[in-house]
């Protein structure tokens, strides 16, 4: 099941996420944050954008989040977005699943950009992106040193909506929790 991320969901998004801070450049950085952390982040989060959870027996095996792009006020209508997968869950089908309800949460909200930074050249993420209808954006050169290299990032961007002129302001999550298209929208069967 698809559901929003709760504070008690950290410990297990920390341990999906640790391998990419250790082992891997899905993101740049380097220390781990820690559980409390972790809570904090989701907690923080939640205050604007959504963050979602792929959940099975009452095990979290994926989540997705929304965030800010830039702090300015005039880049309100776009967010950044960000999926990770637990090992033995890859391959099934479910960042796509969890990454679309997450892109039409984002739209129910009227964000009207999505943006996905990937570290090159991560092939995986960037056939799911393009599949899920981003396209490349431009690339960030030699913008990360981590496991004792550089790393070029590419951007996708995915319209998700026309941009109105002027724009209703973006519904903030928390608002929207209790809507009905965002219950259907996290009801409906995955896949």
């Amino acid at each position: 099941m698809i559901r929003i991320a709760h504070n008690e969901d950290a410990a297990a998004i920390h341990a999906i996420y640790a391998p990419s801070i250790t082992d891997g450049v899905a993101t740049f950085e380097t220390e781990l944050p820690g559980v409390a952390a972790m809570r904090e982040r989701i907690h923080a989060r939640l205050q604007y954008y959504p963050w979602l959870v792929w959940e099975e027996d009452g095990a979290v095996l994926a989540y997705a989040y929304a965030g800010r792009f830039r702090e300015r006020a005039a880049y309100d209508w776009i967010a950044e977005t960000s999926i990770y997968v637990r090992a033995d869950a890859h391959r099934r089908g479910i960042a796509r699943r969890l990454y679309g309800v997450l892109l039409d949460t984002m739209r129910l909200q009227g964000i009207n950009q999505a943006v996905g930074v990937i570290t090159l050249p991560g092939t995986v993420s960037v056939a799911m992106h393009e599949a899920m209808g981003f396209s490349a954006a431009g690339v960030w050169r030699q913008c990360g040193y981590k496991l004792g290299q550089w790393w070029d990032v590419g951007v996708w961007q995915k319209e998700l909506q026309p941009a109105a002129s002027p724009p209703q302001p973006v519904i903030p999550f928390p608002a929207m929790v209790e809507s009905t298209d965002l219950q259907r929208l996290l009801a409906a069967p995955p896949g």
